[in-house]
C-alpha cells in the first residue's frame, strides 16, 4: 500500500538538511584567493585536532583503572612438591599447591579472618559444640561436579583415620562429621574448642574420585600430581627431572572458582635445591617472585613464630633459678641480633605471644649495655664472677654458671643466631658450646627425648594463638611441644579457659595474662618473632599479605592479583 504522506515527509526531510549559515560560508570562501583558502582550511583543521585533544584528554582524566584478566607469574620456591593434596601436605611446597588447587569451606581474607569460601555460611549452638555449614549451590570441583556434604564428609573422614597417617589426624580427631543433606554437613565437638573454625580451611576432596582408592594406595595415586579440587586454579602440567623429582608445575586459571575467576591466567612454579640458587633466579630475572628471600622492596607481613632459647633445668639444674634465666635473656642484644643476622626483618620480643593486634607485647628493655645490665641481676642475687675459674659462682647456693651448651638445627639462619647468643652470653664470662643438627636428627634424637641444656629453636603458634600444646604443664613430655619444661597452675587455666572459650574478648584476656606472666618467669630467653617476606614484581598489584602461619597462605587472596588492566569510565568500575 503507498503512503500519500510520502511526499510530504520529502519535502521536511529537504528543509531540515539545508543550511543556510553553510551556503553562505561556501560563497564567502569562493572569494578568497587560493593561499587564504589554504591558510583558512590548515587552521580549521589544526582547531579540531587541538578540540579533539582536549575532549580526549578530559576523557582520560575521567577514566579510572581496572584490574583486567590476562597475565602470568613465575614463582621459584625451595624443595620441592610430593602431594598435591590437603591430607598429605607435607612440605611448603605441598602446601602452596594444595593452597591454590583445592579449597576449603572456610578461607583466609587479607587481613587474616576466616571468611566463608566453599560455605554459603554456617552457624554455631550456643553450647559452642556444634557447627552446621550450608554449602553454596554453585560450588564446583574443576571438572564441574558440584561440591556436596558427602565430599566434605569423606574428606574429614579420611583426615581421621589413623592408617593413613594424614598431618590433619590430630586436628579432626574426636569430631563427628554428618551430611544432614546435600547442601548442608555438620561438625559435633566433646567440648567447646575456639581453633576449631580455622580446621575448617582444610581443602575439600571429590569423593566420587578417590573413595575407591585405598589408603595404602592413597599417596601413590596419579591424583596427588593430577589433582581436581574446587580451589582458584587447577594443575596444567608437571614437569620431572631424570630421577623423577618435580622440577616445576604449571597451573591455569579455574573459571569455575565459587569466589570468581581469578585474573592471572597462569601460576608457572620452579623449584629448587638451594635458597642461593633462588635468590640467584630471582636476581636474573629468571623467576618474578619468591618468599623468605631479602631483596629490596619486598612485601612483609608478621610471621606467627617465636624463637628463642628453652632452658631444661633437668639437665642443667642452674636454669631452675629465676636470676640465672633473666639474666642471660638480657644479656642478649635482641635489635643488634635482627639488623645484623635478619637484614631488619624480624620484631625483637620478650614473651610467647608473637606480635598481633589482640596481645600487647612485654616491651625489650633498652640498655647501652646489655652485659652490664645482665651481670648486675646475678650480683643483686648473691652470684660474683671468678675471673680464674671463668665462672660465675654464688656461695650461698653452693652453684656455678660456667658453661652451657647450646643445641640448634643445622640451617643458616639458626646458625648465625647461635653465633651471636654465644657472642653475647661470653662477653658476660660465660663459655658456650654450639652444638648443631640436622633439622631431622633434632627433633628425633634432641627435642623428643629432651636431651638439651639449652635449644635454640622457633615455635610456629597457630592463627588462633592458641599456646596449650606449648606451655600447657601436660604437654611436657613428647609429644608434647613445651620444650621449656613449664609448669605453672595459674597458666594452665588461663589456657584451658581460653581454648574453650567461643568468645574473643575472654580469649585476648587470657592470652594477655599469658604473656605477661610467662615473661616475667624466663622460662626462655624469648629473641625474635621474624617478619616474613615476599617479593613480587613491580606491577603485580592486589597482593595483600595477612599474618603468615605457613609460606601457603600468602595466597589468601590470589584469585584477586593482576597484572592486566583496563581504563574505563567510573560507573562501570562499579
Amino acid at each position: 500500500m503507498i503512503d500519500r504522506n510520502l511526499p510530504q515527509w520529502r519535502e521536511r526531510l529537504q528543509r531540515s538538511w539545508s543550511v543556510p549559515l553553510l551556503e553562505r560560508l561556501h560563497e564567502r570562501l569562493r572569494a578568497f584567493t587560493p593561499g587564504d583558502r589554504i591558510l583558512f582550511y590548515t587552521l580549521s583543521i589544526l582547531v579540531g585536532i587541538a578540540s579533539l585533544s582536549g575532549l580526549y584528554a578530559l576523557e582520560q582524566s575521567l577514566l579510572v583503572e581496572v584490574p583486567a584478566y590476562g597475565g602470568s607469574l613465575a614463582e621459584g620456591e625451595v624443595g620441592s612438591p610430593q602431594f598435591i593434596n590437603p591430607l598429605l601436605a607435607i612440605s611448603d611446597a605441598d602446601r602452596d599447591l594444595s593452597a591454590l588447587v583445592y579449597a576449603g569451606l572456610m578461607g583466609l581474607s587479607g587481613s587474616g579472618a576466616l571468611v566463608p569460601v566453599l560455605a554459603e555460611n554456617y552457624s554455631l549452638s550456643a553450647d559452642g559444640k556444634t557447627y552446621t555449614f550450608l554449602l553454596r549451590a554453585d560450588a564446583k570441583f574443576s571438572d564441574g561436579t558440584p561440591v556436596t556434604a558427602d565430599d566434605v564428609v569423606f574428606t574429614v573422614e579420611k583426615a581421621q583415620n589413623a592408617s593413613l597417617k594424614s598431618p590433619k589426624y590430630a586436628d579432626w580427631s574426636g569430631v563427628n562429621v554428618k551430611a544432614v543433606d546435600p547442601h548442608t554437613v555438620r561438625f559435633t565437638l566433646t567440648k567447646p574448642y575456639a581453633p576449631f573454625l580455622g580446621l575448617t580451611t582444610l581443602g575439600i576432596l571429590p569423593s566420587r574420585l578417590w573413595k575407591n582408592i585405598s589408603n595404602e594406595e592413597f599417596p601413590f595415586s596419579t591424583l596427588e600430581t593430577n589433582p581436581v579440587g574446587a580451589g582458584p586454579f587447577k594443575v596444567a602440567s608437571v614437569s620431572r627431572d631424570a630421577s623423577g623429582l618435580i622440577k616445576s608445575v604449571s597451573l591455569v586459571e579455574n573459571p569455575l572458582y565459587v569466589l570468581g575467576r581469578p585474573y592471572l591466567d597462569d601460576i608457572r612454579f620452579n623449584f629448587y635445591a638451594r635458597n642461593e640458587d633462588l635468590t640467584s633466579a630471582l636476581a636474573s630475572g629468571a623467576e618474578e617472585s619468591a618468599y623468605d628471600v631479602s631483596t629490596k622492596g619486598a612485601l612483609t607481613a608478621p610471621y606467627a613464630r617465636v624463637f628463642g632459647v628453652f632452658w631444661n633445668p633437668g639437665e642443667k639444674q642452674v636454669f631452675a633459678r629465676l636470676e640465672v634465666r633473666k639474666a642471660l635473656s638480657l644479656a642478649l642484644d635482641r635489635q643488634d641480633l635482627i639488623d645484623t643476622v635478619l637484614g631488619g626483618y624480624a620484631t625483637a620480643i620478650m614473651g610467647p605471644v608473637p606480635p598481633g593486634e589482640n596481645v600487647t607485647q612485654v616491651p625489650v628493655p633498652q640498655s647501652e649495655n646489655p652485659t652490664a645490665a645482665a651481670a648486675a641481676v646475678l650480683q643483686a642475687s648473691g652470684w660474683a664472677y671468678d675471673g680464674l675459674a671463668h665462672a660465675w659462682k654464688n656461695a650461698g647456693a653452693k652453684q656455678t654458671l660456667d658453661r652451657i651448651t647450646l643445641r640448634t638445627s643445622n640451617v643458616p639462619e639458626l646458625k648465625n643466631v647461635a653465633s651471636v647468643v654465644k657472642a653475647d652470653w661470653e662477653k658476660l664470662g660465660i663459655i658456650v658450646d654450639i652444638e648443631l643438627y640436622e633439622p631431622g636428627d633434632l627433633s628425633q634424637n634432641v627435642i623428643r627425648p629432651r636431651k638439651y641444656e639449652a635449644l635454640l629453636y622457633g615455635m610456629v603458634i597457630g592463627r588462633d594463638q592458641d599456646l596449650y600444646a606449648f606451655w600447657h604443664s601436660q604437654e611436657r613430655n613428647d609429644p608434647g611441644l613445651n620444650i621449656a619444661l613449664y609448669a605453672n597452675k595459674t597458666i594452665d587455666a588461663l589456657l584451658e579457659s581460653a581454648r574453650g572459650s567461643i568468645s574473643q574478648d575472654t580469649r585476648s584476656k587470657n592470652l594477655q595474662k599469658i604473656e605477661d606472666i610467662v615473661a616475667a618467669e624466663y622460662p626462655a630467653a624469648f629473641i625474635y618473632a621474624p617478619n616474613f617476606t615476599y617479593a613480587v614484581p613491580s606491577d603485580l598489584k592486589g597482593v595483600v599479605l595477612p599474618q603468615i602461619i605457613t609460606p601457603a597462605d600468602r595466597f589468601a587472596t590470589v584469585a584477586s592479583w593482576y597484572r592486566e588492566t583496563d581504563a574505563v569510565w567510573p560507573f562501570f568500575a562499579k
